[in-house]
């Protein structure tokens, strides 16, 4: 049996099956490897609260599909409206198990190439190929390896005692066993606050602790920060209704008479230590990359307190060549700052992914249209893509469109979906006059997120806070010129009052 390919792929969640349906349509020699029995075996326990908090808007009163994408952050990029998951739920955040159905659904539609049940036991390299044995003695050779196994190590803060908390991962959903009980819950993200507003109706108190404090996704643009969705706790906190927030350090954790007592350090009240005692510790820290796999042959490095391996502009390791890394793991280059680690950011990443394998390995250029170099040509293609593209929208500031303008025959050449950091150091950032255009949030975005002012003068783009498109001409990695459209409540740049200064803005830069 010929267990050799062009591309391995680990893990059949939603990146790994996005990378195969773009392998597939190509035709390349790749092969997913699943430990499950099925795609999307992540969702068969996670959230453990079993809701999604991405959202499946169906009804958006707009028909076109790739404008839709906007709102639609669950499915993968197939330009099949079958495999669209408005077609398995129509709820607004929908069930994880629709989730699971879904992915299977995918894989099965489009005949993805995948073997389950198969539990990667060591990855080595040697003569530039990969060796991935599993826990049968199976062995597969790649000379690409992609990892799309996302973050599956719980993170266990380095507390003494932390051994006498639970986890996230195994504590039990059941609210009826927290009645009457006083419990702490360690981290301030969105798994702590599913699991405290799972168990609040019977606890007695609950407490929610972290060293750093609370961030709201609706300040910080990051859906990864707290959303609406788990934050009914805060009600109960700032309405004095038993339960807390601490910005504290956690000292250590001992077993007292049956209690649990935690020491904490306050983070801004000059160290100030208090104690207090609870039923039960559930540690919600968030995970981290595991990196076990890996021998020492080709054990990728790791960043941001060893939490992700650490990749070049092209999702490539920075000391393993040829190892890529698909899905949240992508993350690590914009930590915290878009939407790489949920779907409806990295199905648009694992699609520039496989466009830049295309380009590394195979020559096969960026896909691109040709476009003719005049103002009004230039204008138009801008104006449509800011106005239905759903990449610039979701991945904010992090890919663009790019227009590379020829020096020599008067045309010009459009190219879709590139992370800025690509463009900027790879060949495309060397060319002596091209355009980069995102979608981005201003710089002072106001402390209450709903107290700002929109500005209306054709001049003060550039001074709104909320998302708005911003072309930036280049020569080479020098900036030219900047030009902001006003922000458009709809996210729809029709009107003359934001077409006429872009006209202008082009015109100028084209003469």
């Amino acid at each position: 049996m010929n267990n050799h390919y062009e591309y391995l792929i680990i893990g059949a969640g939603p990146a790994g099956l996005q990378m195969a349906y773009c392998m597939e349509q190509s035709g390349h020699s790749y092969l997913i490897l699943e430990r499950g029995s099925s795609a999307g075996t992540f969702f068969k326990k996670f959230p453990r609260h079993r809701k999604l908090i991405s959202i499946n808007k169906v009804y958006t009163g707009h028909d076109d599909a790739e404008l839709n994408l906007r709102w639609d952050w669950n499915s993968l990029l197939s330009g099949d409206e079958k495999m669209l998951y408005k077609q398995y739920s129509k709820r607004f955040f929908p069930a994880a198990d629709t989730m699971i159905d879904y992915l299977k659904g995918f894989a099965e539609h489009f005949q993805l190439k995948i073997k389950y049940d198969v539990e990667v036991s060591n990855i080595s390299k040697k003569d530039q190929q990969f060796r991935v044995e599993d826990r049968d003695g199976n062995v597969y050779t790649c000379l690409r390896l992609i990892i799309a196994t996302g973050l599956n190590r719980p993170f266990v803060p380095p507390i003494p005692g932390i051994e006498l908390a639970e986890n996230y991962t195994e504590v039990s959903v059941d609210p009826d066993e927290f009645t009457g009980q006083r419990v702490l819950i360690i981290g301030k993200g969105n798994s702590g606050f599913e699991t405290a507003d799972n168990i609040t109706e019977t606890t007695a108190t609950i407490h929610l602790a972290s060293p750093h404090p609370l961030r709201l996704a609706w300040k910080s643009h990051h859906v990864g920060h707290l959303r609406a969705v788990n934050n009914n706790l805060l009600d109960t906190y700032l309405l004095k209704a038993q339960n807390g927030l601490l910005d504290a350090k956690i000292n250590s954790i001992e077993r007292t008479n049956g209690k649990l007592t935690v020491s904490f350090s306050y983070q801004r009240a000059h160290g100030a230590t208090v104690e207090y005692q609870y039923d039960r510790i559930i540690v919600c820290a968030g995970f981290r990359f595991d990196d076990s796999i890996f021998d020492e042959s080709c054990r990728p490095a790791l960043v941001i307190d060893e939490r992700f391996p650490d990749q070049t502009s092209e999702w490539e390791s920075t000391t393993v060549k040829d190892l890529f890394f698909a899905g949240n793991l992508m993350q690590m280059r914009d930590f915290k700052k878009t939407a790489s680690a949920f779907i409806h950011g990295f199905r648009y990443n694992v699609r520039a992914l496989y466009h830049i394998l295309e380009r590394k390995y195979h020559g096969k250029e960026w896909p691109s249209r040709s476009i003719a170099a005049t103002p009004e040509a230039v204008l138009d293609a801008v104006l449509d893509r800011l106005n239905r593209s759903s990449a610039l929208w979701q991945q904010t500031g992090f890919i663009c469109d790019l227009v590379v303008v020829s020096t020599e025959d008067g045309e010009a050449r459009y190219y879709e979906e590139l992370p800025v950091d690509y463009v900027r150091e790879s060949d495309f950032g060397q060319q002596q006059h091209y355009y980069l255009v995102t979608l981005e949030y201003g710089p002072d975005y106001p402390d209450y997120p709903f107290d700002f002012v929109r500005f209306i003068g054709p001049d003060e783009g550039h001074l709104n806070p909320q998302l708005h498109p911003i072309i930036r001409r280049f020569n080479g990695s020098t900036l030219v010129a900047e030009h902001h459209i006003q922000e458009d409540l709809e996210g729809r740049w029709l009107t003359d009052n934001y077409i006429l200064p872009l006209r202008a803005f082009f015109q100028k830069q084209l003469a």
